[in-house]
């Protein structure tokens, strides 16, 4: 069989993470959990490069990127972890779009109103799902952040759209 990985028994369900949460218990935290913790979205959404905040954080491969577009659990489990984002965001998704969720106007403060985190959170959501077989579902996501950076609703740089932009690039 494939050799162990710690990320797919992670997102598989099977095995905790390096600080002994399992994906379920993630996923089920409240918006102010995941705004205050900051090693948890590079097991949500791994990227090939190392996280300048997370050293422990698991380093995609090619075989995991393999696994995640051949697997039906992984896909499954990455879905939900791309609704538990957007909830988390004030979006939801609805049939293949993302717009703005009803919890959208409380969540404005934490991360929309001002320049923050989730914005480098954004980026590598974009680029995750992109390279783990969900880029339906990131470029819905650009698509709602492209109209907003647009509309000048929040003070969203140009630089930001570029690392959003350049996120969708695999």
């Amino acid at each position: 069989g494939e050799p162990m990985s710690r990320l797919l028994d992670f997102y598989r369900g099977l095995k905790t993470d390096t600080e002994g949460r399992l994906l379920e218990d993630i996923l089920g935290w409240p918006d102010d959990d995941l705004e205050a913790v900051h090693d948890f979205i590079q097991w949500l959404f791994p990227l090939p490069e190392p996280s300048q905040f997370n050293p422990d954080a698991p380093l995609l491969t090619s075989r995991d990127i393999a696994a995640f577009k051949s697997d039906p659990v992984l896909q499954a489990n990455l879905m939900k972890s791309f609704e538990r984002i957007l909830a988390f965001l004030g979006l939801s998704l609805s049939e293949g779009k993302v717009a703005d969720g009803p919890n959208f106007k409380a969540r404005v403060a934490d991360v929309w109103a001002s320049p923050n985190h989730n914005w480098l959170r954004i980026t590598r959501v974009l680029r995750s799902l992109t390279l783990l077989g969900m880029a339906a579902q990131a470029q819905a996501l650009y698509e709602w952040l492209d109209a907003t950076y647009t509309s000048r609703k929040f003070p969203i740089s140009a630089e930001t759209c570029r690392y959003w932009t350049q996120a969708m690039k695999k």
